[in-house]
Formats: C-alpha cells, structure tokens, sequence
C-alpha cells in the first residue's frame, strides 16, 4: 500500500494516559521498511509538552487521535500549534477482530493516517470554540433555570397555590414578593393580595380591596343590581294584571336582588335593588 505520509503519529488519547506510536522511514534507508516506536505520556500539560517534543524530534507531521468524549481536547488544543492534527471519528477506525490494546489502537491509527485511509473531522478555530463553548453554556443555564420554575410552579400547585392562575409569570416582582411572603409564614390571603404590584393589582376582586373613606362608593363598588330598578315589591302580581290568554304572551322575567344583606341598612327607605338607594 502506498505511504502518503511520510513521518506520521497516531495517538491513543485516554483520562489519564496518552499512547502515542510513531511511525518514520527505517535508518538502513530501505524504501520498503518503515520503523515504528511508541511511547506513553501523562495527560497533564507537562505531559502533553513533553509529547510535543517528543514528536518534534522524530519530525513528525501530522498525527491523527479519535474522538473520544471530552479526552482528545486538552492534547488537540496543546498540539494544534506545532503540527498538523487530525480528529478521526471513531466509525472510521474500526480495527480488525482479535486483541485489542492501547499499543495496537495508537499503531493502528497511526497506519490508517500513513495511508490516507481516514478524513479528519472538523474542528472549528479557537475564537469559535470559546463562542460556542459560551452559547451551549448559556443555554444549558437557561433551561435549567425553566426546569427549576416548573419545579416550583408544580409544588405550589400540589399545595392549592393557585398564582399562575393570575399572575402571567411566575417569578415576577409580584410573584417574588409574595413568594417571600409565604416563606415568611404569611398565610392571610388579603395581605398576599396587597403584595401585587403593577396591572395585577387589578386582579384582585373589589371587595377584597381596602374600602374608602366613602361608605357608599364601597358598597357600589362591591354591589351589582341585578333586578329591575321599578320593582319595589316581591309580592306576586295580581291574577286582574294577567293578559288575556288571546293576546300576545308576556313573561314576567323578575330578576334576584344580588346585593349582600350585610350591605344595606335595614331602614332604607327604598329597595335595596333601587340604584338611589343609600345605606344609612
């Protein structure tokens, strides 16, 4: 088979080791035989320089390492500047069946890159990698963060909390606020109600707010008539007010006072459905 490159590596990357196997023409000169020597370092930095130097003496020119996990960068990222390095997917350096060692997997690849039997895979500049590093950050803490409100919103909801009922978001000011609160050991529906802040405080009921200086304006504010304001009587209307049964059918629709009877004074002149009625 032919030898495209002439002095190559191929380097077992693994947690704590890293085997590398060079491969270089043999002393004698002979066109044929090739020499091979392998040599295990350290991954620390002192061990990664200590394995660039190492392939600088033998004058290497590209050396190729598989990708595995998270291993290859910290000696991709130390070699990069000093020769050529090839990231290999891992589908493309299947070896044959039988023994397999760290010895065998570094002289392997090192024979797949001296033939050109693998491509490299691509491995963006460094610029690109911190901006890539940052976005995929970021993104993981954001949805963390969704995760962590889901979280929350979901042990409220198993406590009979019902905020998001009302509330758009809910770590909002307000959400915050009465989030606080209930940590605090308030448990007053109304005082919780005060904490809202911005539009949702229109939200809460009109009754629930606290009541002006205007007795009246408060009980108009809390009181919806709903019968019609002529009616004066709950007594039944006279059989004499009856239509005849030949003319037009009319229905008598009577609508039920809504006010509360707490509300109104009982001396009121007037229906307490009457909009002119005061209390006293």
């Amino acid at each position: 088979m032919d030898v495209l490159v002439e002095r190559c590596a191929g380097l077992d990357v693994h947690r704590d080791t890293v085997v590398a196997t060079v491969r270089v023409p043999a002393e004698d000169g002979a066109r044929n035989r090739r020499a091979q020597h392998t040599r295990t370092f350290a991954t620390t930095t002192a061990g990664i320089t200590a394995l660039g130097d190492w392939l600088a003496e033998h004058e290497v020119t590209r050396s190729g390492m598989e990708s595995t996990g998270v291993y290859w960068k910290p000696v991709y990222y130390l070699l990069e500047d000093q020769l050529e390095v090839w990231l290999i997917n891992a589908e493309h350096l299947h070896n044959v069946p039988g023994r397999k060692t760290d010895v065998a997997d570094s002289a392997w690849i090192a024979q797949m890159v001296e033939h050109g039997l693998v491509r490299p895979s691509f491995v963006p500049p460094p610029p690109i990698r911190e901006l890539r590093d940052l976005t995929r950050h970021r993104r993981t803490l954001v949805e963390e963060r969704t995760r962590v409100v889901q979280r929350l919103e979901k042990v409220m909801q198993d406590a009979g909390i019902k905020l998001t009922s009302v509330a758009s978001a809910l770590l909002t000011k307000s959400g915050r606020a009465i989030l606080e609160a209930l940590l605090a050991g308030q448990d007053d529906p109304d005082a919780l109600a005060e904490l809202a802040r911005g539009r949702l405080r229109a939200k809460i009921p009109p009754c629930a707010k606290p009541w002006p200086a205007d007795s009246a304006s408060a009980i108009t504010a809390c009181w919806s008539p709903r019968c019609s304001p002529t009616s004066t009587s709950s007594t039944p209307p006279s059989p004499s007010s009856t239509p005849p049964s030949n003319g037009p059918r009319h229905r008598s629709r009577r609508r039920s006072s809504g006010c509360a009877p707490s509300l109104v004074s009982p001396s009121a002149p007037r229906s307490c459905c009457s909009p002119s009625a005061e209390p006293t």
